[in-house]
């Protein structure tokens, strides 16, 4: 995986410093036939230029060699002290901190989200997870971009490739509940989808579609749902054209934070109460206040404005409307228990 800051600056320093000590140890060993251990002062002190003088005499060929070493030295010390204050003025160490922090953050997440990709479309995704307070990881290979995500405050990321199995490990895939890969290439993004399902059979996967002549590609690699941000994109000017007020409205609910009224999705199967009941039978608008818009069940798909008979199985999907205390799951399932 790709670090997620550069800091080879100091490693470069370090490592020129190394070298050059070794090579005056070695010089000096060889010219003057001295130990390794006089040989390595010598070189120390003249590198640091502390001004002990000679610890033994030397030859004309081994002044020569001090002299070379010496020039060699002034700018070794200029090179790495300008190498320090830029790692430290630069904010790299605290970069590294934080990304060692965020780290043991990824590690204890557990049903969250990772969001492969941080483009124009990435974006999008992460102000709503955002919003909507949802726990993602991002994943993104290009550091300009993931300087533009700085925006979002507290955000998890790694900076890799997300067609790399051990960067979706180190995104915690093991654990987590959803994939939504982005990226800017349908045969990426398969990539992506083939590396997530092997490791996690069980995650819900959303990919991008760039091409339409590939979405059966995608569909053969796993993805639960494909999605071409250009055909919505479409979609959705023809309806602001044709439907202005009604997709305001749904903008009002579905994205505009603040707002009195809200739609959302509750999974049957998390309140025991409504189980095989019918929804007159468990009047789930005098219990919570909220209102049952459609009911997606694997059997008969979308019921739309359901009547009291419907009845409520394993598996089924209420689409609710109501204000967020309604729509609190807390208070669902306090009301629904029973």
């Amino acid at each position: 995986m790709t670090p997620r800051v550069p800091h080879s600056r100091p490693l470069y320093a370090i490592a020129i410093t190394t070298l050059v000590i070794g090579i005056g140890t070695l010089g000096y060993s060889l010219l003057e036939g001295w130990s390794l251990v006089d040989a390595f002062y010598m070189t120390i002190i003249t590198m640091t230029t502390v001004g002990y003088g000679e610890i033994q005499p030397l030859s004309e060929a081994g002044r020569l060699f001090t002299i070379g070493l010496i020039i060699t030295s002034i700018g070794i010390v200029g090179y790495v002290f300008s190498a320090l204050t830029a790692f430290i003025v630069e904010g790299q160490v605290r970069q590294i901190l934080r990304g060692r922090k965020m780290d043991k953050q990824i590690a204890k997440l557990k049903d969250h989200i990772i969001l492969c990709g941080m483009g124009r479309t990435g974006l999008h995704i992460a102000e709503e997870f955002t919003r909507t307070q949802t726990p993602f990881v991002a994943i993104e290979q290009d550091p300009a971009a993931l300087e533009e995500a700085d925006q979002f405050s507290h955000l998890l990321y790694l900076q890799g490739d997300a067609t790399q199995d051990e960067t979706l490990l180190a995104a915690g895939i093991k654990q987590a509940r959803g994939l939504v890969t982005t990226l800017s290439e349908d045969k990426d993004n398969v990539f992506v989808v083939l590396c997530a399902r092997s490791l996690n059979p069980e995650l819900r996967v959303i990919a991008r579609l760039v091409e339409e002549k590939n979405e059966e590609l995608l569909r053969k690699a796993g993805a639960d749902q494909i999605v071409s941000p250009d055909a919505i994109g479409g979609m959705r000017m023809a309806s602001v054209m044709l439907r202005p007020t009604v997709v305001s409205f749904l903008d009002e609910m579905l994205r505009v934070t603040g707002q009195s009224l809200l739609m959302e999705e509750m999974r049957v199967d998390d309140f025991p109460g409504l189980l095989d009941r019918s929804l007159g039978a468990v009047n789930i608008r005098k219990r919570t206040g909220a209102m049952v818009v459609a009911i997606k069940s694997q059997a008969k798909g979308y019921q739309f404005n359901p009547g009291a008979e419907a009845m409520l199985h394993r598996g089924d999907i209420l689409i609710v409307l109501g204000t967020h205390d309604q729509l609190d799951p807390k208070l669902w399932a306090s009301e629904c228990r029973t």
